[in-house]
């Protein structure tokens, strides 16, 4: 059986399990879940906004990355939650569409976002003096929408092409949402140009701000070394870490997703690593940031205090 994509009207999601008893204890850890990234990403939003001591350039970014991590997990997990307790997952081909391009550029405004907070961090640490010219509240704001922009436009053409492939044999997704990969699999044309540009376009997408984060981080370290007092080197590096450990989840994970050859593909692995990245990272972002931040967490006994 082949269809045309413009004549095909849905797609089934398979999710994460079959199982009635297994749904609702996946709902059920899945709303925790989703609370937890409500409350942790909007709490450093309201820190940032409303604290003196937090309008800095870091903390302007780290505000961008919890808007990012609120959109970034809403678009995606209220949809699981409702097939979590639905009998039959069915999504339209709309719907689809525009799953995967919201999630897929938002995905990308966190590429970009990565690199640049540390870019942020290497002209803190490395060029100190200069930093406040540099970052001026002007630069950021440039920056940051520039982050959005490219963003929404650089998945643009993955998805158009992904859409374009004619699809055949049955309307079955083995995933909770509409990954690329996935609805690729189902395409019964030699769809080998098609994969090629698209591994092609997510190597630039995720290679290139790992190039330049590890650039900005060679030169962090090398800086940090340079600092005479014990203290000193374990401020910057407890700045830089919390950034450090974002950027090895986040970017694992997305490489394991999207780097890799279609016959390696494992549905089981790829639904827990689309996980990681699209729900456990919007998680564990405010914790990493606010625990192992002393200016965030006098933020919040502040606000406590001033609340009370």
């Amino acid at each position: 059986m082949i269809w045309k994509n413009e004549t095909f009207g849905e797609f089934i999601l398979l999710g994460l399990s079959s199982d009635p008893k297994t749904q609702v204890a996946l709902f059920i850890v899945f709303t925790s879940v989703y609370t937890i990234i409500l409350i942790g990403n909007f709490l450093i939003i309201v820190l940032v906004l409303t604290d003196a001591n937090l309008h800095t350039p870091m903390y302007f970014f780290l505000s961008n990355l919890s808007f990012l991590d609120l959109c970034f997990s809403t678009s995606t997990l209220p949809r699981m939650l409702k097939d979590l307790l639905s009998v039959n997952n069915v999504i339209s081909y709309g719907e689809c569409a525009a799953q995967m391009y919201i999630s897929l550029s938002l995905g990308a405004c966190d590429c970009v976002l990565l690199a640049v907070m540390a870019y942020d961090r290497y002209m803190a640490i490395c060029y100190p003096l200069h930093y406040t010219t540099i970052m001026s509240k002007m630069v950021c704001v440039r920056l940051a929408v520039g982050i959005w922009l490219s963003g929404f436009i650089l998945p643009i053409s993955t998805v158009t092409l992904t859409f374009n492939v004619d699809l055949c044999g049955h309307n079955k997704v083995n995933h909770f949402l509409c990954e690329m990969p996935e609805i690729l699999s189902l395409g019964c044309e030699n769809i080998m140009l098609v994969e090629l540009i698209i591994f092609i376009a997510g190597l630039i997408l995720l290679l290139t701000p790992v190039i330049f984060i590890v650039i900005f981080y060679v030169n962090i370290i090398l800086s940090i070394l340079k600092i005479a007092s014990s203290s000193g080197r374990r401020k910057a590096f407890s700045t830089c870490g919390s950034h450090m450990m974002v950027v090895a989840i986040f970017y694992g994970s997305a490489m394991a997703s999207y780097m890799k050859p279609r016959s390696s593909s494992l549905p089981g692995t790829d639904k827990m690593i689309a996980i990681l990245y699209l729900i456990v990272t919007p998680m564990i972002n405010p914790m990493i940031y606010t625990l192992r931040n002393n200016d965030v967490k006098a933020a919040f006994i502040k606000l406590i205090k001033k609340n009370k």
